[in-house]
């Protein structure tokens, strides 16, 4: 290396053009440390442009955080861990479902599952014991043949909690990931179980209004849109509680509700016991998930006659002064027609309601005739699959042949099967002023006309509403009265159906009943399956000692929030409207 000595001279800034070309540098360099200079000029020029790289990539990806996520803080599911992310997919949103006032009845909540893609994973046995840690109602050897699979997706659990999203993503574990998606849960559990229905892992509703209305509920145009139903949930919860108290007092087997308003046909309430809940549904029995109200048919004994009589009035084949002979059973073929109350003597149209008389309604049906009645049972939909907004509706067992015998054994509610909910919207025709009106599961619009079809005389009707208070005052269905509400009603004993004939010993004792009786507002049933007596009821398992009780309770109780006001039942207006003249003896009849 040379270094050139310069003289000194003057440091001064300036001087000519020729002085500053002919200046030379302090210090030259040459050779190999020339070389070294360079490159490591060269090796600070790559590094500032590697730095200036990431900070670009850094800047990138806060806009895209900030600006492009809507910013805020971002979530787990948004900041996963290095290995555990989540795979962004579009997300199938479903309506809401609310009662009649609003209140939540299902709705959607947004979750993280557990997916792994085990050409990620780097050991198996590792991952999946560390998994189970943190998970432990899952199985180590399931886990474990997933995360061996040579698939690229294995579902490990579907929507995990908050807190157990946060646990596996701390696991750090490679192979893991997280995809959103949405939850149904019903916040009133059981509640509503069989009218709500359900919806598989996929969010797809497979029962129940779930099920019926799942093409509405995922319309994307809709879903901010609660799907409101006629379902009070208070009435819900009295119907519901009464029917679980009556299980428990009589050792049934399950039990059976509705609440109709016989003006709308909207369904109030409908309970059928035992239920589930909604968000378990896979673990529920066949026998929880099963509708007694709409999908199960029964022979409903008794409460037939309120047809038989509303079918003979109608027809002029008796009137309320008319009477047929109970003296003697009746002897058909093989079969043997007789009365539970045996009076032996010839009855009146209403003591044959009052005392449920099997004799005088076969008698009373076959003056109408078999093409009559089929006609007349037909016409308040006895005979047909009823309409709801259930996927879950049974249909009627109609007799392949209907003859004398079959006339008389349906007058009295044996050899046709119908579901309470087709019970409960004739009775509903019976009390209304002889219309039937379809029943649905859905909210009506006040402003618009509700379908309706007349099957009875508004007369007929009237003096139905006699009758069932009858029934409630001096008959069978004693225990059902509610003092202040004017409740009628009928009971309704049956033996169930078996192949070849009847259990004795297996009864479906239920009491249908409408209140006030005077101008009915509501339809309210109940069905006890399969009760056993008791101390309290000497025995008894009938619809009078079972189901009548349940009734003046649920009646009781819904009334007020209902807005049903008591009345005085001994004001002189409603006792001079209580009686009529039948046979020289005052009978006590509904206020009219």
């Amino acid at each position: 290396m040379h270094i050139p000595l310069w003289p000194f001279r003057s440091r001064k800034r300036g001087g000519t053009p020729a002085d500053l070309q002919h200046r030379a540098p302090l210090v030259q360099l040459e050779g190999a440390a020339k070389q070294a200079v360079e490159v490591g000029r060269s090796r600070l020029v790559i590094a500032g442009m590697l730095f200036a790289l990431i900070f670009v990539v850094l800047a990138g990806r806060l806009v895209e955080l900030t600006a492009l996520n809507g910013g805020g803080e971002p979530t787990l599911a948004r900041t996963p861990s290095l290995y555990a992310k989540v795979d962004q997919m579009p997300l199938v949103d479903r309506a809401a479902i609310v009662d009649r006032n609003g209140v939540l009845l299902a709705a959607n909540l947004h979750t993280a599952s557990l997916y792994a893609d085990p050409r990620k994973i780097l050991n198996a046995r590792e991952a999946a014991l560390k998994v189970v840690r943190v998970l432990p109602e899952l199985s180590r050897a399931d886990v474990q043949q997933k995360l061996t699979s040579e698939r690229s997706f294995v579902w490990i659990k579907r929507n995990l909690t908050p807190k157990q999203q946060y646990a596996v993503n701390a696991l750090g574990i490679p192979g893991l990931f997280f995809q959103d998606e949405q939850r149904r849960v019903y916040p009133q559990g059981p509640l509503a179980a069989h009218v709500l229905g359900f919806t598989d892992i996929d969010n797809k509703g497979i029962a129940g209004v779930e099920g019926f209305f799942d093409e509405r509920l995922r319309d994307p145009a809709r879903v901010s849109t609660p799907l409101k139903l006629s379902l009070d949930v208070r009435v819900q919860h009295v119907l519901r509680n009464e029917l679980q108290q009556a299980i428990a007092t009589f050792n049934a087997i399950g039990a059976a509700g509705i609440v109709l308003d016989v003006h709308t046909g909207e369904v109030v309430a409908l309970v059928s016991l035992p239920d589930f809940d909604p968000t378990q549904a896979g673990e529920a029995s066949k026998d929880s998930r099963f509708n007694r109200v709409t999908l199960g048919v029964y022979e409903m004994g008794s409460t037939f006659k309120t047809f038989t009589l509303a079918m003979a009035l109608d027809a002029g084949t008796v009137g309320m002064t008319g009477g047929y002979d109970a003296t003697n059973p009746i002897h058909i073929a093989r079969f043997t027609i007789s009365d539970d109350h045996a009076k032996k003597r010839w009855l009146s149209l209403p003591e044959i309601y009052i005392y449920s008389s099997n004799i005088g309604a076969a008698k009373m049906a076959l003056d109408v005739g078999p093409s009559g009645q089929q006609a007349f049972m037909q016409k308040v939909g006895m005979l047909r699959k009823p309409s709801l907004e259930l996927p879950e509706i049974g249909a009627p067992l109609v007799p392949r042949h209907w003859n004398t015998i079959e006339t008389m054994t349906i007058a009295f509610g044996h050899g046709l099967s119908v579901s309470p909910l087709q019970l409960s919207s004739g009775i509903a025709a019976m009390v209304n002023g002889g219309l039937l009106i379809p029943p649905t599961l859905v909210r009506r619009d006040p402003d618009q006309a509700i379908p309706s079809e007349r099957v009875i005389k508004a007369r007929t009707s009237l003096e139905i509403r006699r009758l069932m208070r009858l029934v409630v005052e001096d008959g069978t269905g004693k225990k059902a009265a509610a003092p202040g509400y004017l409740v009628g009603g009928k009971t309704g004993t049956a033996e169930k159906a078996a192949a070849g004939g009847y259990r004795h010993k297996a009864l479906l004792s239920s009491f249908v009943s409408a209140f006030p009786i005077n101008d009915p507002r509501y339809v309210v049933i109940a069905l006890i399956d399969e009760p056993h007596g008791n101390k309290e009821t000497y025995g008894y398992a009938t619809g009078g000692w079972t189901a009548a009780p349940v009734v003046s309770r649920v009646i009781t109780r819904i009334a007020p929030m209902l807005g049903v006001m008591p009345v005085n039942e001994d004001a002189p207006e409603i006792r001079a409207a209580l009686t009529i003249q039948s046979f020289g003896k005052e009978k006590k009849l509904a206020a009219f």
